[in-house]
């Protein structure tokens, strides 16, 4: 059965882009005789005849739990299993896909500068701004809830866009361009 261009779409934005992690665990790790180009090939090839990809949360998690079942059915199949290649598959640490604490904080402060700033935008704008990316409303909806011409909805939702990529990009360069303390400011803060 042929992939469908849905899935291919699906493969080539979640899946793709964790392909290099997964040959390089598989040149790292001492799976005799097994190929880590077919290892690859027969993960796209499974992964493309899914029929449900909205059940996957972890792509890359995904990924590496179908290429291990690849090389543990190769390995049963060779009957022929040296210890440390089966060592190498139990140091696969994916279990756990859920972020890390300082991801999580991390994630939790860009939200709240994201709010910051989109309250920051024209009332009209960020009402609308808000009903299209934060609450997915489709652009019709929001054009017949707020009473306005989907043009208008359209126009004012790139606006918004727009107003906070720049205010993002306005905030990182004003970053970048701080002054670091010089090396006698630091001595002197720890001495104080």
């Amino acid at each position: 059965m042929p992939a469908t261009s849905d899935m291919i779409d699906w493969l080539a934005t979640h899946v793709l882009e964790h392909e290099a992690d997964v040959r390089a665990w598989l040149r790292r790790s001492s799976f005799n005789g097994i190929d880590a180009d077919d290892i690859v090939q027969e993960t796209y090839c499974r992964l493309s005849m899914l029929k449900e990809v909205d059940s996957i949360h972890n792509p890359r998690a995904y990924f590496f739990t179908v290429a291990r079942s690849i090389v543990l059915e190769a390995m049963r199949r060779s009957r022929v299993v040296r210890i440390d290649a089966l060592a190498d598959l139990s140091t696969l640490d994916i279990a756990d896909p859920s972020p890390s604490v300082e991801r999580i904080v991390s994630g939790r402060q860009d939200v709240a500068r994201l709010q910051t700033l989109i309250a920051a935008l024209p009332q009209r704008c960020a009402q609308i701004f808000t009903l299209r990316k934060v609450h997915g409303l489709s652009q019709r909806e929001v054009a017949q809830k707020l009473n306005l011409s989907e043009n208008v909805i359209e126009k004012q939702t790139a606006r918004g866009l727009r107003l906070l990529l720049q205010a993002i990009t306005d905030a990182n360069e004003d970053r970048r361009e701080a002054p670091k303390p010089q090396d006698d400011d630091r001595r002197s803060l720890r001495q104080h």
